[in-house]
């Protein structure tokens, strides 16, 4: 009997198998990478709610895990996943400048937020303003590590590449079985593919389509990632990513000429140079009513988890999540309310 079962590969699914391989637990994985999200992210680590400038819902619990958690991904793949770069929020006004030396003199972002304004030493870019820079952020190359964890857990046996069919799951008291699979617990960490999961489909997932570019720009020589009305994310070779939208009616991961029109329009608002758009791709975030991640124990069934609800900071709250569970599972420990899938029980109703 295998300890564990999990259905969906995504940045949940790769942080909980790294929680039971550092523990010695026998699992398999279900994908089928039908769920997009965490393929085509931008992957962006970054502490701080740029908008607001405010720090994200437990933020220093979470930018402490990413260094290490990805660099032993890094180390165990033979890959780099990790790409540290500064981040400079474009300032519109000197309103916003203003707003931003304020948030940067409370104690709980001046970690994160420098107090100088970073003039625009880029010939290409039109900011009059300059920038504020935040401090610890970077890029992981997500769909680089969706495809090399796919590509070792098959090498190691670990993985079905194959569609969960959910009428074969079989739930006993001590196991579920799944074909010819049994297992003591079975994980669902299938994004947004969790809206058609009739054993979670109470709770609020709602799904954000999110949109991205992939330009080359070979004039632009920019270094860091620049955040105006939407990301400049340098890749290298004078490539950048450019994101992203977000659209709560469409669930589809085919990407659309309406968002084209919308990103190419925020870009050129301050971005002067030439390029050329090389991809357009699309994926459906998973994200919640009250956005905060879905994780914890189905309210019925003892062996049956819940791992979703990452939205657009999966990069950073996968690994903190997914020990949270792995906690409770293995060690009782309790969750932290706001994660737990506990406060949506009253919507539970049983068919």
């Amino acid at each position: 009997m295998l300890d564990y079962l999990i259905v969906g590969l995504g940045l949940a699914g790769v942080s909980f198998c790294e929680c039971l391989e550092s523990k010695g637990k026998t699992f398999r994985v279900i994908n089928d990478n039908s769920q997009t999200s965490s393929i085509v992210a931008a992957g962006l680590y970054n502490p701080v709610i740029l908008k607001r400038f405010t720090l994200a819902w437990n933020a220093e619990k979470q930018i402490n895990l990413v260094h290490p958690f990805y660099a032993a991904l890094e180390k165990k793949l033979g890959v780099t996943l990790d790409h540290k770069l500064p981040l400079l929020r474009r300032f519109s006004s000197a309103e916003e400048q203003n707003n931003w030396f304020r948030a940067a003199d409370t104690a709980r972002l001046q970690n994160f937020l420098s107090d100088e304004v970073t003039a625009n030493n880029y010939a290409k870019l039109d900011a009059p303003f300059g920038f504020g820079e935040v401090i610890g952020t970077g890029r992981i190359a997500t769909g680089e590590l969706i495809k090399h964890y796919s590509e070792y857990l098959n090498a190691n046996g670990r993985i079905l590449q194959e569609t969960f069919i959910g009428t074969r799951l079989k739930i006993e008291k001590n196991c579920v079985i799944y074909n010819s699979l049994k297992a003591k617990r079975i994980i669902f960490a299938e994004g947004f593919g969790l809206s058609k999961n009739s054993l979670f489909d109470y709770l609020p997932l709602t799904g954000t389509k999110g949109e991205l570019l992939k330009i080359k720009a070979p004039n632009l020589k920019v270094d860091k990632i620049i955040k105006s009305a939407i990301f400049l994310i340098p890749l290298g070779r004078d490539f950048y990513r450019v994101g992203a939208t977000y659209k709560w009616k469409d669930k589809t991961n085919i990407p659309t000429a309406e968002a084209k029109s919308e990103l190419l329009e925020k870009l050129r608002a301050f971005v002067k140079a030439d390029f050329t758009v090389e991809e357009h791709v699309a994926g459906i975030r998973p994200t919640v009513t009250d956005r905060r991640p879905l994780v914890g124990r189905h309210p019925i069934y003892s062996n049956l988890y819940v791992l979703n609800g990452m939205g657009s900071r999966g990069v950073m709250i996968a690994p903190y999540a997914s020990r949270q569970l792995f906690n409770l599972i293995e060690y009782d420990k309790p969750l932290d309310p706001e994660l737990n899938i506990a406060r949506f029980s009253a919507k539970y109703n049983p068919k």
